[in-house]
C-alpha cells in the first residue's frame, strides 16, 4: 500500500501529466467519464425505482451508483471532481493556474457531453418504460428534487459530496492492485449518494434526463427547466464541488503532507523524508 505522503507526491505528477493533456483528449476522456457516470445514475434509479420504502430504495441506489466511479478509475478517464485535485500540482508550482482551470474547464465539458448523451439514450430508447412506465417518474422526481434545492442547499452539498469523492480517489491511489482499488473508492461513493450529497457530473445525468423524460412522456414537473438545473441546480453544486475537492481535501493534504517537505522523484529520498517525518511527530 502506498502511504499519505507518496500519494500526495504521486498525485502532483498525476496532475502534471493531466494538465498538459490535448484539449482533444481532455474532451474526449471527459466524455467517457460523463457516460460512466451517467450510467451510474440510471442504474441507481432503476434499482430503487420500485421499492416502496425511501429509506431502503435510496440504500439501494448507493449501493449501485459506485459502478461509475469504478469505471472512471479503472478503464481510463477524466472526471472534473475528481480533477479538484490537480491543486497539488498548483501549490507545488509545478504547473500553473491557468494550466489547471484549462483542465477543469474542458474536462467539465466532456463529462457534460458524456452524461447527456447517456440520458439522451436512456430516454428515446424507451427505457424508462420500465416497471410499467414508473421508471419515467423516478427518473424525472430524481431531477426534480435537484432543482428544488436552494442555491445555498446545493453549494453545501456540493462541498460534502467532494469531499467524499476525493477521498475516494486519494484512497484509490494508495492500493497497488486493482480490487484494492475498488474496494476503497466503493465506500465513500455510497456515502455521497446515501445521505443525498450533491455531485456536479450525476448532476448533469440527472437534470438532463429528467427535462427530457418530462417533455417525451408529458410528465409535468413545477420548476423543473432548464433555467432552475443550470443556474439552481449544476452553478452552486459545481462551485461546492471545487471547495471541497479542491480547498478542503487538496490544500489540506498539500498542507499536511507536501508543505515544506522536500519534494523528490528518487525513491530512497522520498522513504528517508517519511521516516523523517515520522521522527518529528
Amino acid at each position: 500500500m502506498h502511504s499519505p505522503l507518496e500519494i500526495a507526491k504521486n498525485y502532483v505528477e498525476v496532475g502534471i501529466f493531466k494538465a498538459k493533456m490535448s484539449i482533444f483528449k481532455m474532451l474526449l476522456l471527459g466524455f467517457f467519464a460523463g457516460m460512466f457516470i451517467g450510467f451510474a445514475g440510471i442504474a441507481s434509479t432503476t434499482a430503487g425505482c420500485s421499492i416502496e420504502l425511501p429509506s431502503v430504495s435510496k440504500l439501494a441506489g448507493a449501493l449501485i451508483f459506485p459502478s461509475g466511479m469504478a469505471m472512471v478509475l479503472i478503464a481510463g478517464s477524466e472526471l472534473f471532481t475528481g480533477n479538484n485535485l490537480i491543486i497539488l500540482a498548483v501549490l507545488e508550482k509545478k504547473i500553473t493556474v491557468l494550466q489547471m482551470l484549462r483542465n477543469w474547464l474542458f474536462v467539465y465539458i466532456g463529462n457534460f457531453l458524456g452524461t447527456a448523451f447517456v440520458a439522451f439514450m436512456v430516454v428515446y430508447s424507451h427505457t424508462p418504460d420500465l416497471f410499467g412506465g414508473n421508471l419515467s417518474a423516478a427518473i424525472v422526481n430524481a431531477g426534480k428534487a435537484r432543482t428544488d434545492l436552494s442555491f445555498m442547499d446545493g453549494f453545501f452539498k456540493g462541498i460534502l459530496c467532494n469531499i467524499l469523492v476525493c477521498i475516494a480517489v486519494w484512497m484509490s491511489f494508495a492500493a497497488k492492485k486493482v480490487s484494492g482499488k475498488l474496494m476503497t473508492s466503493y465506500w465513500p461513493v455510497l456515502l455521497f449518494v446515501l445521505c443525498g450529497f450533491e455531485h456536479s457530473i450525476a448532476d448533469m445525468y440527472f437534470g438532463v434526463a429528467a427535462l427530457l423524460t418530462s417533455s417525451v412522456y408529458d410528465i409535468s414537473a413545477e420548476g423543473l427547466t432548464w433555467f432552475h438545473f443550470l443556474l439552481g441546480n449544476l452553478l452552486p453544486v459545481t462551485l461546492g464541488n471545487i471547495v471541497g475537492g479542491a480547498g478542503i481535501v487538496g490544500f489540506g493534504y498539500w498542507l499536511s503532507y507536501l508543505h515544506r517537505t522536500p519534494y523528490s522523484h528518487n525513491l530512497e529520498e522520498k522513504e528517508q523524508t517519511e521516516i523523517d517525518i515520522a521522527e518529528e511527530y
